[in-house]
C-alpha cells in the first residue's frame, strides 16, 4: 500500500509587475518593432520613422508614470491635477490608438503584396499584439477615466505569459504571486509520484481528478493527507470512496462524525506527517522551480515537469548515496572487529 501528501505551491512566470499603462506600453511597443522590421525587409516606408515613433511614445509613457494624485485638502487643486492626469491618459490612449490604425493599414499592403506563408504567419503575431493594445486602451479608459473598476476575469497580467495569474495565498509578506499553481504529490520515500499544473483552477477544484490521475500512475496508492485547501464536502465523499483512508481536514464547523473522524489515532499520525511535503516543495523551488524562466503555456509545463524528474533524480542520488554510505560503515565496523 502506497501513501502520498498533496501541496501546492506558486511558480512565478518571469514577467515585471503589471499595470495598465506599461501592458499597453508592452504591446505599442511590439507593434513598432516588428512592423517597422517587416516593412524595412519588404521595401515599405510607412514606418522609417520608428525608432521616433517608439522614442515619443515612451515619454507619455513616463510623463504618466511620474503623475502622482493630489493629497491637498483644496478641492480647487485635486480636480486641477484630476484633470492633468486624465489629459496624460487621454494623449498616452489617442496616440496609442494612432499607431493601432497606421498598423492595420500597412498590414492590408504587406497582404497584397505577399500571400506567403511566412508574411500570414508574421501579420498574425502583430495582430495579436493590437488584440493586446485594444484590450488595454479599452482597460485603461474605462478604469481612469470612467471610473470603472474593471472585473479580475477580465485582465490580463502579461502580454508575453497570457497564462500568468494574480494569486493570493495569503503568505506572510508575500501578498501576491504572478505565475501558476503546481500542485504535486509526494511519497512517504520522499518521491514526488504525479504533479498537475493548474490553470485558473484552485485545490479543491482539482483533488479528486488528481488523486484518480495519481492512482492510474501508482494502483497502490490508497491512503492521500491533503490540507484544508483541497476540502469541499463532494471532495470528502468522493476522496472516502477512492481511498482506503482520505486524511482530508475539514474546514468551519465540525459535526459529530468529523470530530470522531479527525481524532482518530492514524488520520492524526498521517496528519502530523504532512508538512514533509513543505521539504519537496521547498526542494523544487531551490533548485529553480521558484520562477519559469520558460515561453507559453506549453513551454511552463514541460519546465515543471524536468524540475519534477530533476528532483526524483536528486532524492534516487540520495537515496543510493545513503545506502552506499551505510554499506561502507558496516565494511569499517567487521574491518576493526
Amino acid at each position: 500500500m502506497l501513501t502520498g501528501r498533496c501541496d501546492s505551491f506558486v511558480v512565478e512566470t518571469d514577467i515585471h509587475f503589471p499595470t495598465d499603462i506599461n501592458l499597453l506600453f508592452d504591446a505599442i511597443r511590439k507593434i513598432i518593432q516588428e512592423i517597422s522590421s517587416l516593412c524595412e525587409r519588404d521595401g515599405i516606408t510607412d514606418w522609417r520613422q520608428s525608432k521616433h515613433n517608439l522614442k515619443e511614445f515612451k515619454k507619455l509613457y513616463r510623463t504618466i508614470q511620474k503623475l502622482r494624485h493630489s493629497t491637498s485638502k483644496d478641492e480647487e487643486k485635486r480636480k486641477s491635477k484630476e484633470e492633468e492626469i486624465h489629459q496624460s491618459y487621454r494623449a498616452y490612449i489617442l496616440q496609442a490608438e494612432s499607431y493601432i490604425e497606421k498598423a492595420e493599414q500597412t498590414l492590408k499592403k504587406l497582404r497584397k503584396q505577399s500571400a506567403s506563408h511566412l508574411i500570414t504567419i508574421e501579420c498574425a503575431s502583430i495582430e495579436n499584439y493590437i488584440r493586446h493594445a485594444v484590450r488595454q486602451i479599452d482597460q485603461t479608459r474605462r478604469r481612469v477615466l470612467e471610473g470603472e473598476k474593471i472585473p479580475h476575469n477580465e485582465k490580463v497580467f502579461s502580454i508575453f505569459q497570457p497564462h500568468t495569474e494574480w494569486i493570493s495565498k495569503g503568505k506572510a509578506g508575500v501578498p501576491v504571486e504572478l505565475g501558476l499553481r503546481v500542485a504535486v504529490m509526494e511519497d512517504s520515500d520522499r518521491f514526488i509520484l504525479h504533479h498537475h499544473v493548474m490553470e485558473k483552477q484552485t485545490d479543491n477544484q482539482i483533488a479528486v481528478d488528481f488523486v484518480r490521475e495519481g492512482q492510474a500512475l501508482f494502483p497502490m496508492l490508497r491512503i492521500i493527507s491533503m490540507d484544508k485547501g483541497f476540502h469541499s464536502p463532494g471532495n470528502q465523499i468522493e476522496l472516502r470512496n477512492i481511498l482506503d483512508l482520505a486524511v482530508l481536514p475539514k474546514k468551519g464547523r465540525l459535526s459529530k462524525a468529523d470530530k470522531a473522524r479527525e481524532q482518530d489515532p492514524e488520520f492524526i499520525r498521517l496528519r502530523h506527517k504532512h508538512s514533509s511535503v513543505e521539504s519537496a516543495i521547498n526542494a523544487l523551488e531551490v533548485h529553480g522551480l521558484d520562477k519559469c524562466p520558460d515561453d507559453g503555456i506549453d513551454g511552463f509545463k514541460k519546465y515543471v515537469s524536468l524540475a519534477v524528474l530533476a528532483r526524483n533524480i536528486h532524492r534516487l542520488g540520495a537515496v543510493i548515496q545513503n545506502k552506499l554510505n551505510k554499506k561502507n560503515k558496516r565494511r569499517r565496523k567487521n574491518k576493526a572487529a
